[in-house]
């Protein structure tokens, strides 16, 4: 009876596994409440299936205190379905992440090219500089957008920290390009000299300039 009653129960699990994969293959967003906490991480139920998150997946940054989430609910993906171990792991911090993405690439959308930043310089690469120009909205300063000098390597002219003036210039597939070359001062124009004619031709007489006009 009791092995009838495990293939029973085994065989009322099987669908909602599937589901549980097909959550995952889909990187489906669900709503779920934290039902316990535990060493190591939060605990709630999805198909009837008991859930870890781990700690390092609930949050964008290092939680303090896991039962300030107790009882609460939260947006979760299923991130690992192995029902051979009955193992299922959950994460909140790729949704978070998610929407995080999602922000940022509004918040660049909604920038003018042209427009001027006061930025500074988080990192710097063999190809250019990214400067944080705020609001957690970093740019490229391509190589060739440092300055109107040929500049080999960023590192000769930039350092991190560095405070740097930056103009917007271009926004594809949610990037921004930013130029330091564009704002550098244009070089002056020459004055346009107009000279005068020489002496002999400056000399003209009336008799000069009335001699091609015709009076009727």
């Amino acid at each position: 009876m009791e092995t009838q009653n495990n293939e029973n129960q085994a065989e009322m699990m099987e669908p909602k596994w599937e589901k549980l994969k097909e959550y995952m293959e889909n990187k489906t967003v669900l709503d779920v409440t934290v039902d316990g906490v535990v060493n190591g991480g939060l605990v709630s139920n999805i198909e009837g299936v008991r859930g870890f998150i781990p700690a390092s997946l609930v949050a964008l940054k290092y939680v303090e205190d896991l039962n300030d989430y107790l009882l609460k609910d939260i947006k979760v993906q299923v991130v690992e379905a192995d029902e051979a171990n009955n193992r299922l792991v959950l994460s909140a911090k790729e949704v978070l992440l998610q929407e995080s993405r999602a922000a940022k690439k509004d918040k660049i959308a909604s920038i003018k090219v042209g427009t001027v930043f006061d930025g500074k310089v988080e990192s710097l690469t063999d190809y250019g500089a990214f400067v944080n120009v705020g609001d957690g909205i970093t740019g490229l300063v391509h190589v060739s957008q440092i300055s109107t000098k040929r500049v080999k390597a960023p590192s000769d002219v930039l350092k991190v920290g560095d405070e740097v003036k930056v103009k917007a210039i271009a926004i594809k597939d949610g990037k921004l390009s930013l130029s330091m070359k564009a704002l550098e001062e244009a070089p002056e124009e020459k004055e346009e000299v107009f000279k005068l004619p020489k002496a002999e031709a400056a000399t003209t007489t009336l008799g000069d300039l009335f001699k091609n006009i015709k009076l009727d």
